[in-house]
């Protein structure tokens, strides 16, 4: 028995049928080879989908049909008719949002408690990307040119857009390209990932129902070896947006190379949450806790590095174990339900392999650790799990583990904990907990990372966006200076004379 039928709820009828197929130039076809693939829900390790199996050739179909529309039609959009379009994308969206949200759980396996929490954050970029249709302009620009020449700036889209999203969360993940693709008049060849594409898929029918032009949206399904790597080397691709782990970073940078496209990377992550004695600690338990647990521990900047002041690391440790404790893992189909499982087998055995570290290492398990079998045999479940007395130098503190695993590290001083905090390649975001605003200026402005959160955790704005430092990438998402990653600026000499 499936296991949406056993808490009653009915079995969406997008999984209904044949194998889903790719979207090139408007048409769903099946891969070029006629290779296919299962996706799994991973609260139960069923099947609950089979997807087409593209390649090098369905990403060049892709590419060609992308650039066929961007220099098409397309390009006669104006601001206005780009902006009416995403509001009517906007409209459609919300009106199948508990489907999107439904698919979401049964696919990488968030609890429904957060996934229809993402209504909200899914209007809002929209509707940003909406707004920044009109909000890019050029300038008249001075010059000490001989004779009459006026000078002057165009931005124009860059063209044709790869994008790479992670199994993580697809129903944010592919906003942050398809928002500013439509807003700017940029196309899209999107590659999401193997474990979780059907989100995806069903938006990508809600933008074609919208009336989103043949060829501005392309969807190619497959594993990164195959498709994604196409994509990231494609020639007549002008601009990849990854969102990844570091090692495929480095391979897409390399890949780049061919053409020089521009790049945005969202890459790893290892961040610190710093906790001084001061803090309310009523807020900053449940408030660190949930930065490295929340879904399930596969967040980019999940808060995995928490430093306690020492002389509340004891109290603090206490508090966070009997708090992670209280947290329901389960079948995120179940209301109750707080924390759901990791996306596969394979991810289940690399958090695994980590919490085995940190007490080979000599880190204390304080809680948790373990995979969750009866009722939940069969899914990738792991209790939330909290390791204290650790060293920052322990593997567990060094490397992303991307599972619900917190390493708590004790400081003496202010100093101590900003160096410790840095002592790390990545810099994707981190935050500090403290009562005193002094404090608070001083981590913030001492802390490396696109984004510093101060007495809570993980909140992200469209309209604001956030990015990577140092080994964690580059390049926004959401704010006013995304949109102009998808445009070049072309300076204009005329001669009046």
């Amino acid at each position: 028995m499936q296991a949406f039928q056993k808490f009653d709820i009915p079995t969406p009828s997008f999984l209904a049928g044949p194998a889903k197929q790719l979207l090139i130039g408007g048409k769903w076809l099946p891969s070029a080879t006629g290779k296919e693939f299962d996706t799994f829900n991973p609260a139960t390790g069923k099947v609950i989908a089979r997807l087409a199996e593209g390649d090098a050739e369905d990403v060049d179909r892709a590419v060609k049909a992308a650039r066929h529309a961007f220099e098409g039609a397309w390009s006669t959009w104006k601001p206005y008719d780009r902006q009416r379009l995403l509001m009517k994308v906007h409209d459609l969206v919300e009106k199948n949002f508990d489907e999107l949200a439904l698919l979401e759980t049964l696919d990488m396996g968030a609890p429904l408690s957060r996934t229809q929490g993402l209504k909200r954050w899914l209007s809002q970029v929209i509707m940003f990307y909406a707004t920044q249709t009109v909000n890019t302009s050029g300038a008249t620009l001075q010059n000490s040119l001989p004779g009459d020449i006026s000078t002057s700036t165009i931005k124009a889209p860059v063209g044709v857009v790869g994008g790479i999203i992670p199994w993580n969360g697809p129903l944010i993940s592919q906003w942050w390209l398809l928002g500013p693709v439509l807003a700017s008049g940029c196309t899209l060849v999107l590659k999401p990932a193997e474990d979780a594409s059907l989100t995806v898929l069903r938006i990508a029918e809600l933008l074609q129902e919208a009336g989103v032009p043949d060829g501005v949206i392309n969807v190619v399904t497959g594993f990164g070896t195959g498709a994604g790597a196409a994509l990231a080397a494609h020639r007549d691709v002008d601009r990849v947006a990854f969102t990844g782990s570091t090692e495929t970073g480095r391979k897409i940078v390399a890949a780049s190379a061919g053409n020089m496209k521009r790049l945005q990377l969202e890459l790893g992550g290892k961040s610190p949450d710093i906790v001084f004695a001061d803090a309310n600690l009523d807020a900053a338990v449940p408030g660190a806790a949930m930065a490295a647990f929340s879904n399930s521990g596969q967040i980019c900047f999940a808060g995995t590095r928490l430093f306690v002041e020492r002389r509340i690391h004891e109290e603090f440790v206490e508090r966070l174990s009997a708090f992670s404790r209280t947290l329901r893992v389960g079948n995120g189909l179940d209301p109750q339900v707080q924390l759901g499982p990791l996306i596969s087998g394979k991810q289940l055995d690399r958090v695994m392999h980590y919490v085995g570290l940190g007490s080979t290492e000599g880190a204390t398990l304080a809680a948790g650790g373990k995979r969750l079998g009866g009722e939940l045999a069969g899914g990738y479940f792991v209790e939330p799990t909290v390791f204290s007395a650790v060293n920052n130098d322990m593997t567990i503190a060094r490397e992303e583990i991307f599972g619900p695993v917190i390493s708590v590290i004790p400081f003496d001083n202010a100093e101590q904990a900003l160096r410790l905090a840095n002592d790390t390649e990545y810099g994707l975001g981190g935050a500090v907990w403290t009562q005193n605003v002094a404090t608070a200026h001083k981590m913030a402005n001492g802390i490396k990372s696109g984004t510093v959160w101060v007495n809570c955790y993980g909140a992200i704005d469209p309209s604001v966006g956030f990015g990577g430092y140092k080994m964690s990438g580059y390049g926004a998402k959401g704010g006013p200076q995304s949109i102009e990653g998808f445009l070049y600026q072309k300076v204009v000499y005329i001669n009046l004379g």
